[in-house]
Parts: structure tokens; sequence; C-alpha cells
């Protein structure tokens, strides 16, 4: 009668889900977002166009940065992401598609939309980089892991807020007149009364004759607490980032230890993800005969140690004559010297070889 809302679905609480895809994608996002795209051509690094569109601008209205976290946002929740260039080189990421898929043929792709843009015209699998990511879309994946912990969260969640909820009830003794103008008189005032106490610090509530307002608090509920809350929270949170092979440890922010969970990000998360990403590149971007021949694209990750933590090992991998300085420049990321001297093979005399030593395993008699 009085317009009293009583009911909430609480399996519509979807903050949950949110919070959790977000966070994932967001930090792989962030991460390859500040890898290095580079086309690799007789061991050096060919600045074109084509650098300039994957690191840079890939078009006029994305930095490079932004436009691979949409990438991976897609590619992540969509399991695929469509890449076309326009006539002017620019990389631009399809909004939907329909991929018709041949047995002997390569696949074309339909019905091409950009944001408000329809392409009229279709594009073969050479002409696009297409990137899928795995078999099942994680979002169905995620949706159904939702539906017991989001009716979870969503019930522990309700029952915080009745916890030291204030409860009141309103005694009327009768109502004179026409009940319906009556009714609508009481509701203004009762809107009034819950407006004054949930607002204001101090209320003062005005006694009106036949009308009695009583509260009635329970300090004694006993349920789950917020910390309990959190649990399911985090639950959810370590699902999401096992089925993306992210080690739980680095999303709580535990600065301690990071060593070896970065480690496995780098080779479980970011670098499969990479190869897939390349891969697409390498099929558009370069041609099969100079592919052959040695040039290819890579994508250059985030690494987590300084080039002065690696001084030591590389040190003793110049020292051994396993590699020369070029070859470990190149490896570390940056651009090899052209100097005839860095692509010398050296080694300490504590690598000579065992036949230079006596029988007994001393030095040789002088």
């Amino acid at each position: 009668m009085l317009d009293l809302d009583l009911i909430d679905d609480a399996s519509k609480k979807t903050n949950l889900k949110r919070m959790a895809i977000e966070t994932c994608i967001g930090f792989i996002g962030r991460t390859l977002s500040q890898s290095e795209f580079r086309v690799r051509k007789d061991k050096k690094t060919v600045k074109d166009e084509m650098y300039y569109r994957l690191n840079l601008r890939p078009n006029k209205n994305m930095s490079a940065s932004f436009f691979w976290q949409t990438v991976v946002r897609k590619l992540i929740y969509d399991n695929e992401c469509l890449i076309v260039q326009s006539d002017t080189g620019e990389l631009l990421i399809a909004d939907s598609f329909i991929k018709n898929e041949y047995a002997v043929m390569e696949d074309v792709f339909k019905s091409v939309v950009v944001r408000d843009y329809e392409y009229k015209r279709s594009f073969l699998m050479s002409e696009v980089i297409y990137i899928q990511y795995s078999n099942e879309k994680l979002s169905q994946l995620i949706d159904e892991l939702f539906y017991d912990y989001g009716d979870l969260f969503g019930r522990m969640l309700e029952f915080q807020k009745r916890k030291n909820q204030i409860r009141a009830t309103v005694d009327i003794e009768g109502l004179n007149g026409k009940a319906e103008e009556q009714t609508n008189k009481l509701q203004s005032f009762i809107n009034r009364v819950y407006k004054a106490v949930t607002e204001k610090a101090v209320a003062v509530i005005p006694q009106q004759k036949g009308f009695t307002y009583k509260e009635h608090q329970q300090n004694t509920t006993v349920g789950p607490s917020v910390d309990e809350i959190n649990k399911v929270t985090d639950g959810f949170m370590t699902q999401v980032a096992a089925a993306l092979g992210i080690p739980v440890v680095m999303l709580k922010s535990e600065m301690a230890d990071l060593e070896k969970p970065t480690r496995n990000y780098m080779v479980f998360c970011i670098n499969p993800l990479a190869k897939k990403i390349s891969d697409a590149l390498n099929y558009t971007v370069i041609d099969r005969e100079d592919y052959l021949k040695g040039q290819y694209l890579e994508i250059r990750t985030p690494t987590y140690s300084n080039i002065f933590d690696l001084a030591n090992s590389i040190d003793k991998l110049i020292a051994s004559g396993a590699w020369n300085r070029n070859e470990l420049r190149d490896k570390v990321g940056d651009d090899m010297v052209d100097n005839p001297v860095m692509d010398e093979y050296v080694m300490t005399k504590n690598y000579e070889s065992i036949d230079k030593t006596g029988d007994e395993g001393g030095e040789e008699d002088e």
C-alpha cells in the first residue's frame, strides 16, 4: 500500500565480475602495451612505416599503448580480434565482423565495422591481422563461474547492509476521510521522516495524533563479516586470474619476493599472448620469401631485470666465449654496434682447453 521496496534480487550483483575482469585484463593490457614491436632483418631492426604504426601511432585516433590495450581486451574477452588496414595504411580494430571459414581456401571477413563505418568490401585472411586467444570464449567461462560466486557475494553483501540497518515501525490508529488521500499524506510524512533519519546526525520527529514511530535496533546480529566478503571476492579473482595465467600474488600488490611470480607471469601469460600476436603479424606483414630469408617481426616484452642486475651473468657469457658482445647486446634488447671488435669471441685463461694441462691436472712445466 505504501510502496515499500522489500525485495531485492541479490543474484544481479555484477560488481564482483566487473572488478575481476577489469583487473585481470587491465593488468595484461598494461604489460603488453609496454612492449616494442620490431621488424628484424640481417640482425638489425628495420625502422620503417610499420615500425611507426606498431610502436607510436597505429591510426589518427589512438596511441600505440591504448591501441594494444584495446586489442588485449577484445582478444581475451571476445576470444578474437580483427585488425584491418585502411587505404592509407592505418591499423583499425574492428568492432564487429562476419567470418566465413573454408577448408582449403583463405577465410573471408565480411561486414567489417569500425566504430560507425562499415566496409563494403571483403577481406581475405592474408589482408588482415586476425588473432585468436583460445578455443572457448572467456566470457562464457566467467559467466558460469560467476553464477555461484555472484549469488553468494550478493547475498553476503545484502546481509551486511541489513546488519546495522535502522528498522522502524509505524502504528496507525485509523484513517478518516478518503483512504487514498490520507494514505498519500501519510506516505509523504513517512518519506520526510526517513530522509531526516538517514541524512541528519540529529533528527527530531514531531509527534502526530494517531501516528507512532518506533525504531528497532539489533546489536547481536550474527552473520558473515566484511573479511568473509573479501574472501569471496579474492576467491573469484583467483579463479579468473588462474584462467589467464596471472599469479594471484601480483594482483594483490604484495611487493615481497615478486621475482618468481613475475617470471611465471611472463612465461605462462604474456609470452604466449605475444607469440599469438607476432604470428598473426608475421603472416600479414612479412612476405613468405622474406621470412624464409631471415626477416621477421618480434615483440620485445618488458623485462623485470635491468642491465645492472645482469652484469655478472653477461661477463661470464663473454668470458666463456659462448657469445660475442654484439650478440649479447641483441639478447638484452639493445641494437648491435657497427664495430668489428664487438663481433669477436673472447675467452679468459680460466676457460682454456684441458689439453693444455698436465696429466695430473696441474699446469704444464715451463
